[in-house]
C-alpha cells in the first residue's frame, strides 16, 4: 500500500508499537482532536471518526469476517467486511482501503462511498463503548484473500438469506445491524435488485 503522509507518522520505524490515535470529531463530522485508541472507547466513549467497509462478489454475496480471537474488541464476533478508524489526517476512503489491504490481502475495487451514520453501541461484553461518525463504503472483493491470522479469524461471502440466517445463531458486533442498514441503499445500487439487499 502507498504512504501517505498521515500513515507514515503512524506508523514505527523501529518495531516498537506506539499509541494509535483517533480522530475526534463533533456531531457534524468536524475534526475536533484526538484522543488514544483504547481511551477513546472507554465509557462513555469519545466521538471519533471511523469506516466500515461492505465488499461483494460477482454473485452479490457479502463478504463477512470474524474478528479474531486476540483482539482486545469484540473478539470472536462477525462483522462487515473491514471496519477501523482513519489516522488523524488521513482521508476516510484511504484508510477503508488501507485496512482492507492490511486485513483480507485485498484491494477493493469499484469502491464508493454510502454515506455517514452516527452511534452510540456500547459493547457489554469488553465494557467498551463505539461512539463513532462511521463513514460506510461499498465495494466488490475480486481478488483471492489473504488473512492477517491476528486481525481476521475466518470469512465468508453470504446471500442475504443467508447472513439473516447466520445472524439469527452467531455473535455479530455491536455496531454491525447499524451499518449495514445505513448503507443498504448504495448496497443495492452496487448489487442490482435481485440480490435482496
Amino acid at each position: 500500500m502507498p504512504t501517505t503522509p498521515a500513515t507514515a507518522a503512524n506508523s514505527s520505524s523501529n518495531g516498537t508499537a506506539e499509541a494509535i490515535m483517533l480522530e475526534l470529531v463533533d456531531e457534524n463530522g468536524t475534526t475536533i482532536g484526538t484522543a488514544e485508541k483504547l481511551a477513546a472507547h472507554q465509557p462513555p466513549g469519545q466521538l471519533h471518526r471511523a469506516f466500515s467497509v461492505f465488499l461483494f462478489d460477482e454473485q452479490g454475496r457479502l463478504l463477512l469476517q470474524r474478528r479474531a480471537l486476540g483482539k482486545y474488541h469484540s473478539p470472536g464476533v462477525w462483522s462487515n467486511t473491514c471496519c477501523g478508524h482513519p489516522y488523524p489526517g488521513e482521508a476516510p476512503f484511504a484508510a477503508a482501503a488501507r485496512r482492507t489491504y492490511e486485513e483480507l490481502g485485498i484491494s477493493p475495487s469499484l469502491m464508493a462511498e454510502a454515506g455517514t451514520v452516527r452511534y452510540n453501541h456500547p459493547d457489554p461484553a469488553s465494557g467498551l463503548v463505539e461512539q463513532e461518525f462511521n463513514h460506510l463504503f461499498v465495494g466488490m472483493a475480486q481478488d483471492r484473500l489473504h488473512l492477517d491470522p491476528e486481525e481476521v479469524g475466518e470469512t465468508a461471502f453470504v446471500t442475504a438469506d443467508e447472513l439473516a440466517e447466520r445472524h439469527a445463531r452467531a455473535p455479530f458486533s455491536a455496531w454491525f445491524m447499524t451499518v449495514l442498514d445505513a448503507a443498504r441503499p448504495a448496497i443495492r445500487e452496487l448489487t442490482g435488485p435481485s440480490a435482496g439487499w
